[in-house]
């Protein structure tokens, strides 16, 4: 027989269980109500044709969505498992793909890409070749640039690179040989400045890996993780899954031709949409892949849970890690890792989010973010450039977040 005692205890107990589930389903009604509503008003407003957006915690799908049209012109919803072109979420997926061979001892970080890349040597303005390493190529610490970041006249328009989504169709050795031919922005190591560099560590992979970029990253990444939906070409006959590219107009989204220019900063980005369906556009590890937001969850999850199946839980640590020390060139309370930037002081940052949030996002409207402190993984693709990626849109699905979920 209970004591009275033992029996008021299974009381307490009971009602904390009861009023955990009470607040569990508080916390998740206010996160779809908050979530919801930022989607749809980015829709009714005319600044998004479309968007995916995936919440996990703790392991645990806690919200998705998809909403809006995948292709305004046919009318074609947006699906949870559209297609997506990847643009700069591809770099996280390469980046692990040479972290794999690192764990294998295939590739060393301290490596010199000459080690891979003999005749890989761009100079600096006094025409010396510095080494430059793996890790500056993964940490984009190794010197190198954007033709979009440049303005026209600039020297990686001299050298015709291509940025690894435009409509220049070039091998990647030759895309490396012209990166090569253009002087080095800065020291490598001397500051942290974003790159062809991921481009550079495709064709490192490469070499390392004794076969193509695309086998490789299957054989490494998408394979073990079951990301069976993301690759660097498309059959067209696979057309009908993937999300037609828009960009932001004062009439709302209007669907990008090929090529399509967009001003950013001081330069210019060409996109090239049917590129995705070209294999004689080389497979740029910084900007050329396909996929959808389910299989970048499986990745990120993966990396956040200690890295398994494909990676030590000492290297997916390091992923989430700074690795670029305090160099100069990121905005304030920001750092580096592997993969994607780091939030280290969130107020300096202006973010809401932990200390160690990991995250990046993509030219073709795309964001992503991984804050360890909440086991939190948020996932925001869309089909309009650029509001999906610096627009009102991505901070916003940040905040509501962040103003639902329970504290830890």
């Amino acid at each position: 027989m209970k004591t009275a005692a033992a029996s008021r205890l299974s009381i307490i107990a009971f009602i904390c269980i009861a009023w955990s589930a009470f607040a569990h389903a508080d916390t998740a009604d206010m996160l779809k109500a908050k979530v919801d509503a930022v989607i749809e008003q980015s829709i009714a407003s005319g600044r998004l044709a479309g968007a995916v957006v995936l919440i996990a915690q703790d392991g645990k799908v806690v919200y998705q969505r998809a909403a809006g049209l995948a292709d305004k012109e046919s009318n074609r919803p947006m699906q949870i498992d559209t297609l997506f072109r990847l643009s700069s979420v591809s770099k996280p997926i390469v980046t692990a793909a040479a972290l794999v061979l690192v764990d294998q001892k295939k590739l060393s970080l301290d490596d010199p890409v000459t080690k891979w890349l003999p005749t890989f040597q761009p100079k600096l303005a006094d025409g010396t070749a510095p080494v430059i390493t793996v890790r500056q190529l993964l940490t984009h610490t190794a010197g190198l640039g954007y033709k979009f970041s440049e303005k026209a006249g600039g020297p990686y328009h001299a050298a015709n690179v291509s940025d690894g989504f435009d409509e220049l169709r070039i091998d990647l050795a030759e895309n490396v040989r012209r990166i090569g031919s253009a002087p080095l922005l800065n020291k490598p190591g001397e500051m942290w400045r974003y790159s062809l560099a991921i481009d550079a560590l495709g064709a490192v992979v490469e070499k390392a890996a004794g076969q193509p970029l695309d086998a490789a990253v299957a054989r490494l990444v998408t394979g073990p993780l079951s990301m069976t939906n993301t690759s660097f070409w498309l059959a067209s006959s696979s057309a009908e899954r993937l999300a037609t590219p828009y960009f932001n107009t004062q009439s709302g989204p209007a669907r990008m031709s090929d090529p399509q220019e967009l001003p950013l900063g001081q330069g210019m980005l060409v996109y090239s949409p049917s590129r995705a369906f070209d294999k004689k556009a080389y497979p740029s590890g910084g900007a050329g892949m396909i996929g959808n937001a389910p299989d970048m969850l499986r990745l990120l999850e993966a990396v956040r849970t200690g890295g398994a199946p494909i990676l030590s839980a000492a290297t997916a640590s390091a992923m989430m890690s700074n690795q670029v020390g305090a160099v100069a060139g990121l905005q304030p309370g920001v750092r580096f890792g592997f993969g994607g930037a780091l939030v280290v002081d969130p107020a300096a940052a202006r973010s809401p989010q932990s200390p160690g949030t990991w995250y990046w996002s993509g030219v073709y409207g795309h964001t992503w973010f991984v804050d360890p402190v909440k086991k939190l993984t948020v996932i925001a693709m869309t089909n309009t450039a650029l509001e999906g990626m610096s627009g009102a849109f991505p901070r916003a699905v940040r905040d509501a977040v962040y103003q639902s979920i329970a504290p830890n």
